[in-house]
């Protein structure tokens, strides 16, 4: 049979705009169809925007600490909308970007929404197209429990666009997207609350990196509270929100910001229509090869949940292009000891295996911790502590996990990330040379086993 497109990809997010470019460039005859911005999430509500604001929120610090080496300097004055509109012309800017690189590639866009009506094919604003192969790359998107006066409060989608800076804050969450977007409100000026009903943030990540942010945002002055749940948001007369928190508590701000999860967005997809299948949390079923149970169609990144991260999707994207239309070049994704950072204040960079994952593999481990007071702090009366760990197999010498709260952890850490792939063991990094005088020689100057 005649299909319209060899491959005909659902989302022009980072997954999905990566395996149609390079499908194209193989020569596949490609098309995209995307119904909201391209770039998705990552460029316009996630990782870049969001890293915009961190930087606008780092400022605070950078002025606190100017008195220390010299500077006097007069008292600053923030504008949100300043921020907000600067951020957005970039937003522009790369929309622009991912565009050309999409037409320049050869690639035929649809903007508008995609819903499958067959294995083979898809319609998009009532025109119907063929194609031999089908990706689904629509991501996923942010969710609030379902309370009352649910409809109050925000997300993360919405927080990029508020006209002005909330004066006060509750943001409701554990994950890294709460904690980043705690520590920006309360960065940027606002008085700043976070709630999360378990006994501690940040679950899955190491347990000293944990604790160590912990005591780092509190002595910021932000407000955690842990074992703490809302079970209403009412609107009051002067236009401010109570919370009403499951222990009884009322607490009042003008904003109540939710990160307590994403889910896959599947909305009017059509997936009724075809053999796909979904697992047992609501994803897109996939094998190794990305394949679902519709032979003809594909998924990748957030939308099948396993590792969600922007260079994860585009990684994926890569192999499914390969593997269809460049089989020589084909690889598949190692989802091995993956570099990650969360740009919270103090900023966390980790890759490899945390101290508990490692025993729970059962193997012996050595720990090797450091903390101390940055060099650009001691001209200052911060008191802030960086905290550098690493985690070695006793037996092998292997290093399997680098973990570090600190500033430019994750610059940091994409170094370590090749050391990690590469197997390196503690005594290559004890015979690697530091950089002096940096935080980073650190990693390569811890002799003493801390546990």
């Amino acid at each position: 049979m005649a299909y319209d497109f060899d491959l005909f990809v659902i989302g022009a997010g980072s997954g999905g705009v990566r395996a149609a470019r390079f499908a194209a460039g193989f020569g596949a005859k490609v098309a995209v169809a995307e119904s909201r911005y391209l770039g998705g999430t990552c460029v316009n509500v996630g990782c870049v925007p969001k890293k915009l604001l961190v930087y606008g929120a780092h400022v605070a610090d950078e002025l606190e600490q100017a008195a220390g080496f010299g500077w006097t300097l007069e008292e600053g004055h923030f504008d949100w909308g300043t921020l907000i509109a600067n951020k957005n012309r970039e937003i522009e800017r790369l929309n622009g970007i991912y565009r050309n690189l999409l037409v320049n590639s050869g690639v035929t866009l649809l903007q508008g929404h995609a819903r499958l009506t067959g294995a083979n094919e898809v319609e998009v604003e009532g025109q119907r197209y063929t194609a031999e192969h089908i990706l689904i790359a629509t991501g996923g998107w942010p969710q609030i429990p379902d309370i009352p006066g649910k409809e109050l409060a925000i997300t993360s989608n919405e927080a990029f666009y508020l006209k002005d800076l909330p004066r006060r804050v509750l943001v409701v969450g554990g994950g890294y997207i709460a904690v980043e977007f705690a520590g920006i409100f309360q960065g940027l000026g606002a008085d700043t609350t976070l709630l999360y009903r378990g006994d501690l943030f940040l679950r899955g990540f190491d347990g000293s990196v944990r604790t160590h942010l912990k005591e780092e945002l509190e002595k910021r002055g932000l407000d955690l509270q842990f074992n703490a749940d809302i079970q209403r948001i009412d609107k009051l007369e002067d236009g401010s929100l109570k919370a009403t928190l499951k222990d009884g508590r009322e607490l009042v701000a003008d904003c109540v910001f939710y990160a307590t999860g994403r889910r896959p967005m599947l909305d009017n997809l059509g997936l009724e229509n075809t053999g796909v299948e979904l697992d047992a949390r609501g994803y897109i079923r996939v094998d190794e090869q990305y394949q679902t149970t519709a032979p003809s169609i594909l998924a990748i990144g957030d939308v099948i949940g396993r590792v969600q991260l922007t260079p994860v999707a585009l990684a994926e994207g890569m192999a499914v292009a390969r593997r269809l239309f460049k089989p020589e070049q084909y690889r598949p994704v190692d989802y091995q000891n993956i570099p990650t950072a969360v740009f919270s204040q103090p900023p966390i960079g980790t890759v490899g295996l945390t101290e508990e994952q490692a025993l729970e593999a059962g193997h012996k481990v050595q720990v090797f911790e450091s903390r101390f007071r940055a060099m650009k702090l001691t001209l200052t009366d911060i008191q802030e502590k960086t905290l550098m760990k690493l985690v070695v197999d006793a037996e092998t010498d292997k290093v399997l996990g680098c973990h570090m709260v600190g500033p430019d952890a994750g610059e940091i850490i994409q170094g370590l990330g090749i050391a990690l792939k590469a197997g390196a063991t503690k005594q290559q990094f004890d015979e690697t040379i530091g950089v002096h005088p940096t935080a980073a020689e650190e990693f390569v100057t811890m002799r003493t086993v801390t546990r």
